[in-house]
């Protein structure tokens, strides 16, 4: 397990006000992004909850993610919570998540700003990665948990292949921060990105963080496409 260095860790401190200014332009960007929406729903249906589940979707931004669990889960009870009120505006706007309940916080501490569960199931897009303390966050989601419930994070990692390392890269540098100067052209969150993906852990690794935090059954599983062994899905389990 490894640690950011400051000057990534202070970034991280800033990233929801740097969602703030790039909320407008966010869903136009990942929509240019193939297979984007089908990975998570991919990772919501790798869940395998009851469509009536109690879910969690934290660092939920626009609601794409919220998006994937509502189609996937139906019927299920969904709380969002983002600590970007510029992303959670666009979110609350959209017909399909009219009955999911929207909540501004903090994921590194959900219970503190209301949604405190138990959960049947947590989703987690693209947010551990940009945790200051992971493991703190961590083992503050483990009690949210009903006992034998599912915890979800979709994340990239890409620190166990050479490959996957290079292709980041190279997306990156000729692609997302490109697409990102276009679409927000005073924001550094793309440049960011790259970093922090940089630096994030290796699958084998965040598996052992999960398991340090107290969670079981952790497993992963890639995607296809170009983000195949860049984007997981990591699934875990509150013991029982």
């Amino acid at each position: 397990m490894t640690r950011p260095p400051p000057s990534l860790r202070a970034q991280k401190q800033a990233v929801p006000h740097a969602f703030d200014r790039v909320a407008a332009r966010y869903d136009l960007l990942t929509g240019m992004n193939p297979g984007y929406s089908r990975h998570l729903e991919l990772s919501a249906e790798r869940m395998r909850l009851p469509e009536d589940a109690d879910l969690l979707d934290l660092c939920c931004g626009t609601g794409l993610s919220t998006l994937a669990l509502v189609r996937t889960y139906p019927r299920a009870r969904i709380t969002g919570l983002d600590a970007s009120a510029g992303m959670l505006e666009l979110a609350r706007k959209k017909r399909e998540l009219t009955g999911v309940r929207f909540l501004h916080g903090d994921a590194m501490d959900p219970a503190a700003h209301g949604a405190a569960g138990p959960f049947d199931g947590i989703m987690m897009a693209y947010g551990i990665r940009n945790m200051p303390d992971p493991d703190l966050c961590l083992r503050r989601l483990l009690p949210l948990l009903k006992p034998g419930g599912v915890i979800c994070f979709h994340e990239y990692s890409v620190r166990d292949s050479l490959r996957a390392h290079l292709v980041w890269n190279a997306v990156c540098i000729g692609i997302i921060i490109p697409a990102g100067l276009v679409t927000s052209p005073s924001s550094k969150i793309y440049r960011y990105l790259r970093r922090s993906v940089n630096a994030f852990d290796g699958a084998a690794a965040f598996q052992r963080r999960l398991q340090a935090a107290g969670f079981c059954d952790t497993r992963s599983e890639s995607m296809d496409g170009w983000q195949q062994g860049i984007v997981h899905t990591f699934l875990a389990r509150r013991p029982a």
